[in-house]
């Protein structure tokens, strides 16, 4: 498990790499070599290291975002108490 952890990581980067690339083509603007390569790379992964990036990527945004409202909105309702 922990060899493939650098490789989840890695996807993650990937995907968020190929997700403004995406964004940039929609737009109808020029891809750089890297963003072309990025999009590509992305593309050929297999559906289960996308399924785990996105996952990782989702989890981890709620669990900070419950992490920070749980911080900022404990202290509020402390204050008012």
């Amino acid at each position: 498990m922990s060899d493939q952890t650098p490789e989840i990581f890695d996807d993650l980067y990937l995907g968020l790499q190929a997700g403004g690339a995406l964004r940039k083509k929609r737009r109808g603007e020029e891809l750089t070599e890297q963003e072309e390569a990025a999009l590509t790379r992305w593309q050929r992964l297999s559906v289960w290291r996308k399924t785990v990036a996105i996952g990782a990527f989702s989890l981890g945004t709620f669990g900070l975002g419950f992490t920070l409202g749980g911080i900022v909105f404990g202290r509020r309702r402390r204050a008012k108490a």
